[in-house]
């Protein structure tokens, strides 16, 4: 229940700033939100994560039904009785299907958060991107750390 409840808030919080960013900004249009570091910038992304790999639209509907099938083996082995792990594949399952709503309905990702220094930018990115990575991380983080038993 965890998992669901992480998942369906990060899926929530995607959806409505993807939806919020589209209505109040054109494509390529950019609002300065911390002057020379940050702007929430409207990008179509066709592409992978930094626009990789673009308009491979079979390609990452299939890499995402892959990674489901991943991360459900790895919450059997793994998660089942730690509330830790729940939350970071919630995380990740959150971002994964934030990302694919995006890719069915619209074939590609709206990306929104444009952090920069000088004029080298970081590529756009949104929250399920961010929900993905920080819960990726969290469970390289914890797996080497504590090397978690097989539950079953």
């Amino acid at each position: 229940m965890i998992l669901v409840l992480v998942a369906c808030i990060i899926i929530g919080l995607d959806q409505i700033t993807k939806y919020t960013v589209s209505n109040v900004l054109s494509v390529g249009e950019s609002v300065p939100v911390i002057s020379g570091f940050f702007n929430i910038t409207l990008i179509h992304n066709p592409g992978a994560a930094f626009g990789l790999f673009p308009n491979r639209h079979v390609f990452f509907l299939v890499f995402s039904c892959i990674t489901f099938i991943l991360i459900t083996k790895l919450y059997f082995q793994y998660a089942r009785s730690n509330t830790f792990l729940k939350v970071i594949f919630g995380l990740i399952v959150g971002g994964a299907c934030g990302n694919l709503i995006d890719r069915v309905l619209l074939k590609y990702v709206i990306d929104f958060l444009d952090f920069y220094i000088l004029q080298y930018h970081w590529p756009a990115f949104n929250v399920a991107d961010s929900a993905i990575c920080v819960g990726v991380s969290l469970f390289c983080l914890f797996f080497f750390r504590y090397k978690p038993q097989h539950s079953g």
